[in-house]
């Protein structure tokens, strides 16, 4: 039996990395450079960002900029600017990328999921026909078809195009 080996680089700077301290969404949230951090828009209470590490192409997460790990906690203008960015981001990536569907999803604790619990964010997965399989479960790998940087151009350019309608 011969066995296939999928190669997945852009893992190694996750596996390998120290663990930082402090919470990761909070440093992307004070970041001056979107680019870099991925940050693909920015409101006045939360931002939508790129998925460092996605299940799949144009994964994206919608992040309070206040460091809070409790829904029912959120103030009503945070709560619907969430909202609404988690719609801008569900357009654009059905702009970007044309999906069969989408996972759209909060993570609340540890028993539920989360892997960082303690700052509350919107997972916007795009799904396709076929794409769920046996990698992701038995195999523990995830096929990405599209380069990062590819997919933060990609998205950049759908916010904009979807900016007016929001």
């Amino acid at each position: 039996m011969t066995t296939e080996i999928i190669w997945a680089p852009w893992r190694a700077g996750f596996i390998k990395a120290k663990p930082e301290k402090g919470c990761v969404l909070c440093r992307i949230s004070r970041s001056m450079d979107n680019r870099k951090s991925l940050i693909v828009k920015r409101g006045k209470c939360n931002f939508i960002v790129l998925n460092k590490f996605p299940y799949t192409s144009g994964h994206l997460m919608v992040v309070t900029n206040r460091h809070i790990g409790a829904l029912e906690k959120l103030s009503t203008i945070e709560a619907n600017e969430h909202f609404r960015l988690t719609r801008t981001a569900a357009a654009a990536i059905r702009k970007a990328f044309k999906p069969e569907g989408l996972n759209v999803g909060m993570n609340l604790g540890r028993p539920a999921g989360a892997g960082i619990k303690d700052h509350l964010h919107t997972h916007l997965v795009p799904r396709w026909a076929g794409d769920s399989n046996f990698m992701p479960v038995i195999g523990e790998t995830r096929i990405n078809s599209i380069d990062i940087e590819e997919t933060y151009e990609a998205l950049l350019e759908a916010f904009k195009r979807i900016r007016s309608k929001t």
